[in-house]
Parts: C-alpha cells; structure tokens; sequence
C-alpha cells in the first residue's frame, strides 16, 4: 500500500451474463434476500413442503425465512443461487485452505507483478483493512492498494490517471449516500474518467471503523456521534477507550479476522472494485 498525495468500451464482468454459481446454505454465511435487501447470517435450511427456506439473522437478532429460490441472493454483490448443504465429508477428509476473503487459497503462490490498474481508498485505515481482509488475493491478483488522505480532489486524481482498457481504476468512498458530498465528488469523479474505466463505489458508513461489526470488537453498537465533533474520538469517547484514535484503530483492527467480521455492504464493494481492475480487456 502507498499514500498518494494529490498531485475500447467495455462492459464490466459482473454486468455480463454469466452463470449464477450455486452456494451451499452453510451456517454463517451473510447473504442478502435480493427483493428485500435483507441481509442475514445462515441459521438453518429446512426442506419444506413448498420447497427448501433459509432462515437468516440478521445483525439485531431478528430471524426472518427466505425460499431458496434461483438467482434470490446476493453475495458479496454477487448474485448467486442457495443450495441446501452437502452431508458432511468423512472424517479425515481436508477441505481446501482458505483466505480471509473466503477465496480458496494458492498454496505458495507469488506475488504477480503490479497491474497498471490501481485500487484508491480513502485513507491509511481502509487501505490496512482492504490488507487484512483481501492482502492475499490482490498480491495473487498483481492489485496495488493506495490511499488518498481524502476524496476532495477525487476528479483531479482521476484525470491524472488517466484511466484506460488496460490500466482500470477503482476507488472505494466513505459514506456515499444520496444527497452526500462524497456522492456529488463520486460523479464528478466517473465524469472526468469519460468512460467505463473508473469505478467508483461507497458504502454507507462515516468511517470505514464502522463497516466493522461492533459483536466482533466486543461492542453492542457503534456510537452516534454528535454533528461538529471528531467522528473516531467522538466514539471512543462514547465507549469510554482512552482518546487515542491510533489506538483505537488497533483495536478494532485487531478484531477482525476475515470476512465474517466485515458488514456486507463493504465485503460486496470491494470484490466489485477488484473484479473491475482485473477485468481482460476485450
């Protein structure tokens, strides 16, 4: 990862049609009900009379059951099928290692060299937990991760890129909500690419410390922090941790483990960006 200071047409992958894998109903897994955007960790699968459901749970404990119908799920932003849990292997039998990501792992894979294609974040804090979570398939992937120190100048950076078919850009923004300055930044931003070589994306959170699921740090929620003050020292206030923001960072960095510690809204922006930067030109 490194700080940046601000000095033909494609279609993206995930927009052509392309099977719908199938995924077994595994317990855990967080899915998203593709009508109703309710988003859920797997309890169980019952085979009923009207056909196999899918009990989810959602982040506040309340359950709700989905049929398990084709293409009704989303995955990390990718549609996919549910599929009913295979019995359990024999015992003895190994399962293939996995990354933090959830991708199957490349047992001594090297790191592919640096595509022209880059991915920007906002700052030092997105870009270590792009590396925590995703480290491992973007050095297969040959994917550099950099940070902005911010999105003010976003449409400047972009046309400093200069992004092409074959050097493919993707930037993940803080709190890109409608109405937002980060969202009226974001479509300057795609304007000053002037085609589909830029991606820009968001997720709905102030920072990206929120993307975290408070029951992995150990807390009932993240705090509400009063408008005019500093976000992360506002909650570190409201939690009671000392006011040391690098502290605290740690801290919540240091909970997360993989992708089951991350909220769904971010685990599906960044496969999207990283599928956007190794797309094959046409």
């Amino acid at each position: 990862m490194r700080s940046r200071r601000y000095g033909p047409d494609l279609t993206p992958p995930w927009k052509k049609s392309r099977p719908v894998p199938e995924v077994a109903a595994e317990p855990d897994l967080v899915v998203e009900e593709v009508t109703t955007g309710w988003c859920g960790a797997v309890v169980r699968c019952e085979k009923t009379a009207q056909g196999p459901v899918v009990t989810l749970e959602d982040r506040f404990g309340r359950h709700r059951v989905f049929p398990m119908e084709p293409r009704g799920f989303l995955l990390e932003g990718r549609v996919v099928t549910l599929v009913r849990p295979a019995a359990a292997p024999p015992a003895g039998t190994r399962t293939p290692a996995r990354t933090a990501s959830g991708s199957i792992a490349v047992p001594g894979a090297r790191a592919r060299v640096a595509r022209a294609g880059r991915i920007y974040v906002e700052g030092r804090h997105d870009a270590e937990l792009v590396e925590r979570v995703w480290g491992d398939d973007l050095r297969v992937e040959g994917v550099v991760v950099e940070y902005l120190e911010g999105v003010d100048d976003l449409p400047a950076v972009v046309r400093e890129f200069g992004p092409t078919a074959d050097a493919r850009l993707g930037v993940l923004v803080d709190h890109l909500v409608p109405g937002s300055k980060e969202e009226r930044i974001a479509a300057e931003a795609r304007a000053a690419a002037g085609g589909e070589h830029v991606l820009v994306v968001g997720h709905p959170y102030i920072d990206i410390w929120e993307a975290v699921k408070p029951s992995s740090v150990g807390i009932p929620a993240w705090p509400t922090v009063p408008r005019g003050q500093d976000w992360k020292t506002g909650v570190c206030r409201a939690l009671g941790w000392p006011e040391n923001t690098g502290a605290a960072w740690q801290r919540v960095l240091g909970s997360v483990r993989s992708f089951r510690d991350l909220e769904p809204a971010l685990l599906g922006r960044v496969e999207e960006l990283i599928d956007h930067v190794t797309a094959i030109p046409e």
